[in-house]
């Protein structure tokens, strides 16, 4: 499926409350719960995400649509939440995310993006020239990824919880 800039709307706008459904007002028990070294809690997930609201999405898109290919994306810091929101709650980091991602949208939709802007095209600084369009869509598999990985760690809590039923749940397995 092409972006359709109305669908992926549909799931940008929906990522904060869903996330605020799946974790608002759980223990840290499950929140700062990850799948061992080198992994991310809940927690981190949603600070992550609000450092891509902060620093890649909309940024990049401008970038795209004033600049064009002259000047190369910042590199993406993957793993700045770790400082950045060390010590924040869940409930501070949901808020937080909720509203920038408001601001997002509504900076996005004021663009009134046309087809012929989604097929303007910038640089990354590792994958070379990227479509506004690819950004978007982007945006929402990113969005949809991090979703399913806080499932997935809040699931793998009870990976042997589940005795003989874990080989029938592939979300504990794959």
């Amino acid at each position: 499926m092409d972006l359709s800039l109305d669908a992926a709307l549909e799931v940008l706008a929906r990522t904060p409350e869903t996330l605020r459904h799946m974790l608002g007002g759980l223990s840290p028990r499950w929140t700062d719960a990850n799948e061992g070294p080198d992994t991310w809690s809940p927690g981190e997930v949603l600070g992550h995400l609000i450092h891509g609201e902060e620093t890649d999405w909309i940024p990049r898109a401008t970038m795209i649509l004033s600049k064009g290919e002259s000047q190369t994306f910042e590199p993406f810091d993957r793993f700045a939440q770790r400082d950045r929101f060390a010590g924040w709650s869940v409930e501070r980091l949901l808020q937080r995310f909720a509203a920038l991602r408001a601001g997002n949208l509504r900076t996005l939709e004021g663009w009134h993006v046309t087809p012929e802007q989604l097929a303007l095209t910038g640089r990354h600084p590792e994958l070379g020239r990227v479509t506004l369009a690819q950004l978007l869509s982007c945006w929402v598999v990113h969005d949809l990824g991090h979703v399913a990985q806080i499932a997935r760690v809040m699931a793998k809590q009870y990976a042997d919880a589940v005795g003989p039923w874990k080989e029938y749940l592939p979300v504990l397995t794959r």
